[in-house]
């Protein structure tokens, strides 16, 4: 059974990794607007489809905003 990837349906898969639900969730990403689905804006400017708050953005200094 494939795993269902949070955030949009484009994304590339090798961009992701698997969360502690088993859910592949895409990595954060540098864009110059929100990307669909996106769930914060890192401090670092990047945008996080993660679907839990803790270690959201670790790595990338931390959540600058929250989208949900």
């Amino acid at each position: 059974m494939a795993k269902r990837v949070a955030g949009s349906s484009n994304l590339v898969t090798e961009d992701s990794y698997v969360n502690h639900d088993g859910v592949r969730v895409h990595k954060p990403i540098h864009a110059k607007s929100k990307p669909a689905n996106a769930t914060a804006r890192c401090r670092d400017g990047s945008y996080s489809f993660s679907t839990h708050h803790r270690g959201t953005c670790s790595g990338h200094r931390g959540v600058a905003e929250w989208y949900r």
